[in-house]
């Protein structure tokens, strides 16, 4: 064998070991390395809305510490995992909801420079998940995770498939990291729900944890937005906190209309996959990640800087 083949050989085997395993299985960990300026994004990036914009990072900033405790779930049962494709998903899983902790972090801080108390409402979070992985069995964790899983699932398919929702965030920025993040809680949105199955698959245990769930999810979720309303001195803005309760519960609100949706989760036979995402998928990689794509260059950016700390 010449030098040259040799070469090129060892060349394909180190490219091929570099592909992430989750790649193969089209959940692929996608860096990004966002960063906002507090001075060049809008405060009230949704619909110019104090109450809406409140909504969604309060959202957010229950991702860093909620996606840690997700991958905390899964991992605690991955040697029970011996299919290989579902091998390759889980690490795929793992490693799109390391990077979106990373990115809404990074977003969390800019609510900070606004004078938000992301940073604060992350730690309380951390604190209340740590309570609950001490408290409670690890499947009911899983169950959990696959249940809030299903939530972030189809809040991410409505802002895809919903062009006036996605024309409502008024900063260029913030739009690339929703849309992001909702491309890939549909990559792998089977994932948790998979493994749930194969460890356990009781639906006594998994019906069952969506009611202190879906209480808990809203009883934070609504406790960080009065903070987050307090702090920009809009609790008491009663006109505008009730239109955007009426946006988001009201007759056809962007929440009242998933209700259909989430209650699919409680069907003896569903799984995750029956909301058929496969098209819009498609069409949102290539609008992303294509060769036009929105984010493709900022990708390829941060996989080079990835790359050069690497070496």
């Amino acid at each position: 064998m010449t030098t040259t083949a040799s070469s090129n050989i060892k060349a394909g085997q180190q490219s091929a070991q570099k592909v992430p395993l989750g790649a193969t299985v089209n959940i692929p960990p996608r860096r990004l390395d966002f960063q906002f300026d507090d001075k060049t994004t809008a405060r009230y990036f949704y619909d110019n809305d104090p109450f809406l914009s409140a909504f969604w990072l309060s959202l957010s900033a229950l991702f860093p510490e909620g996606e840690a405790f997700f991958v905390d779930s899964v991992r605690h049962y991955r040697k029970e995992v011996t299919d290989a494709k579902l091998k390759a998903q889980v690490a795929g899983f793992i490693g799109q909801e390391a990077m979106h902790s990373k990115e809404h972090e990074a977003w969390n801080e800019m609510g900070v420079k606004f004078g938000y108390p992301t940073d604060k409402l992350d730690k309380s979070l951390g604190k209340l998940l740590g309570l609950v992985q001490k408290r409670t069995p690890k499947i009911f964790q899983l169950a959990a995770t696959v249940c809030l899983e299903h939530y972030t699932a189809i809040i991410a398919e409505q802002l895809l498939r919903e062009p006036e929702h996605q024309a409502r965030i008024l900063d260029d920025a913030t739009a690339k990291l929703w849309l992001w993040h909702a491309l890939e809680e549909n990559e792998h949105k089977t994932v948790a729900y998979d493994v749930y199955e194969k460890v356990s698959g009781s639906y006594a245990i998994r019906a069952g944890a969506m009611i202190p769930t879906t209480v808990l999810f809203f009883a934070v979720l609504g406790v960080f937005q009065a903070r987050m309303l307090a702090s920009d001195g809009r609790l008491l803005n009663l006109k505008n906190n009730w239109n955007g309760m009426k946006f988001l519960f009201g007759r056809k609100g962007l929440f009242t209309k998933l209700a259909p949706q989430y209650l699919d989760f409680f069907k003896r036979d569903f799984h995750p996959s029956q909301h058929d995402t496969d098209a819009l998928l498609d069409e949102w990689r290539e609008k992303l990640f294509g060769a036009e794509g929105l984010l493709t260059e900022q990708h390829a950016q941060a996989s080079q800087r990835k790359g050069k700390k690497a070496h």
